[in-house]
């Protein structure tokens, strides 16, 4: 009977402790890439067993929250800059950096007849323009230059409403409380938006290249799962899905 009873203690032990390969990883994704990462992370999780625990925001904000301690695994950032430089400054691990999509970014708004192109811009039939911040977000950054090379960035001052990411911009297009804006084409993308209203790509010639690079943190280099994770982006799933939203491919 003693036999009975301490090989069921045994087993009860052995299935009580989680094991190893389900690590969770803490990822932090930049909001353009939240509809295509929803994607990713099912078929990552389907794939090999691990979970993720995913917050969207700005790079910017990412960045500084990463240097001051944030646990952060993974980091997918909306620009190459601020992963290079988490890279420099021992934040993030050496040579595991690579560029996982090239964004685009768009003029979006649910008025299917309000967006035609820069004329639309230059008519200024709108009361509000939503862009994220440049200072935090790399697509307010592209949003700002293809203004400033159209000419029209100090006429619109007027009219511009900023969000803090790309997530809080396309909400206030949303919503209506700007009538249109600039966000990520993955966004556009996104099976709830997709085919709705009106849009215009904003061609590359008048922004720098969005070049998106992901970075495993030092927190993050003893972390199988974080690992399997990076590994996973080059799968011929996670090209599809990113590629199936808009991105382009390095």
């Amino acid at each position: 009977m003693k036999r009975i009873i301490l090989v069921w203690c045994l087993f009860v032990i052995a299935y009580a402790v989680p094991p190893a390969f389900a690590e969770p990883v803490l990822v932090a994704v930049a909001a353009n890439f939240v509809p295509p990462f929803r994607e990713v992370a099912v078929e990552f999780e389907k794939a090999t067993g691990h979970s993720l625990k995913v917050a969207a925001g700005s790079s910017g904000n990412f960045y500084t929250q990463i240097k001051n301690g944030a646990p952060f695994d993974v980091f997918f950032s909306a620009d190459n800059e601020r992963p290079k430089l988490l890279e420099q400054e021992g934040f993030g691990v050496k040579d595991s950096r690579f560029t996982y999509a090239i964004g685009r970014v768009v003029l979006w708004s649910p008025n299917a007849d309000l967006v035609k192109g820069d004329e639309t811009l230059r008519s200024k039939n709108f009361k509000r323009l939503a862009m994220a911040n440049p200072k935090t977000a790399p697509y307010g950054v592209a949003a700002m230059q293809a203004l400033q090379k159209l000419e029209l960035w100090d006429s619109l001052q007027p009219h511009i409403v900023m969000g803090e990411n790309l997530g809080q911009t396309i909400g206030f297009v949303e919503s209506g409380n700007a009538q249109l804006g600039f966000v990520a084409l993955s966004q556009v993308m996104d099976p709830k938006l997709k085919g709705k209203g009106s849009h215009w790509h904003v061609p590359t010639n008048l922004h720098e290249p969005i070049q998106q690079d992901v970075i495993l943190l030092v927190k993050g280099k003893d972390n199988p799962a974080a690992k399997a994770l990076m590994e996973f982006m080059g799968s011929p799933q996670s090209k599809e899905i990113i590629q199936r939203y808009g991105y382009e491919l390095k």
